[in-house]
């Protein structure tokens, strides 16, 4: 008889927040698959618990699937932890997941904390209803191409982000969504040093900018656009037609720029460096 694939969530900081449930399933197991064994020996050196830790992680996932499924099927139970939170966001977890579903095997999710949700609480923000993006591409490009088809996205909006990448996704929120779009910056939640400061993205950059070094894991929290009944989606193409339109009639590409942006609502700066690149 196959084992059971149990998805539990652990501390995003305060070890204090693992639950009862998930304490059970990671004492029951035969053994711990783990995002980072290291980090995930320490949550259970706490707890004292003693159990085999194996790693799962991005890098890996394709060699170690067939062990983890070949283990399922001999009828051992496997925990799935990710380093914090919920595994299968931002993380393999949903991979060995679909393949375990595909197989028969049974799978539990033993649900926990969660910096999305965690975040998404503190910012402050309108929690109904909102979107969640995860990490932006490290790219510049990539990344200012992603923000821009947000650009009309009214739900509140959650990223992930690392400290140092902070300010160049932060100086490209500015461009996408305007300098003066109200967001929440959360850093290290949970833990002793916590921080959540709400404001314009413009005063986020500037606060950070001026810090000696920025430290912690983040969680960004974004307004969304205002809605509109008669709002309309501009893409690239017609932005920058738009544009050319009012270079044509003698305005300077800044001009130009900001006069599309005060009638779409798209940042300037966005319109300004189409065809440019």
């Amino acid at each position: 008889m196959a084992g059971v694939l149990y998805l539990v969530g652990t501390p995003i900081g305060n070890l204090g927040d693992i639950t009862y449930r998930a304490v059970e399933v990671l004492r029951q197991v035969d053994f711990i698959a783990a995002e980072d064994t290291r980090h995930t020996r320490q949550l259970l050196n706490h707890l004292n618990i003693k159990k085999p830790l194996t790693s799962y992680y991005e890098h890996n996932k394709e060699a170690k699937t067939g062990y983890l499924l070949e283990a399922l099927q001999e009828g051992k139970d496997i925990a799935l932890v990710s380093d914090a939170g919920m595994p299968g966001i931002c993380d393999p977890g949903t991979d060995i997941l679909n393949y375990a579903k595909e197989q028969g095997i049974a799978v539990t999710v033993v649900p926990g904390p969660s910096a999305v949700i965690t975040g998404l609480v503190a910012s402050g923000l309108a929690t109904v209803p909102f979107t969640f993006e995860g990490f932006l591409e490290r790219e510049k490009k990539s990344r200012q191409r992603q923000l821009a088809r947000l650009q009309q996205e009214t739900r509140t909006m959650v990223f992930y982000e690392a400290p140092h990448r902070l300010l160049a996704t932060l100086e490209c929120m500015a461009e996408a969504f305007g300098e003066q779009r109200q967001m929440a910056v959360t850093r290290e939640l949970t833990k002793k040093f916590e921080e959540v400061r709400r404001g314009a993205i413009r005063e986020m950059i500037d606060y950070f900018a001026a810090l000696p070094a920025v430290k912690g894991e983040f969680c960004l929290v974004v307004t969304g656009a205002a809605e509109s009944s008669e709002q309309e989606i501009y893409n690239d193409e017609v932005l920058l037609a738009m544009r050319q339109r009012c270079e044509a009639a003698g305005a300077s590409r800044k001009m130009a720029a900001k006069q599309v942006a005060e009638e779409t609502g798209m940042a300037v700066n966005y319109i300004y460096r189409l065809g440019l690149d």
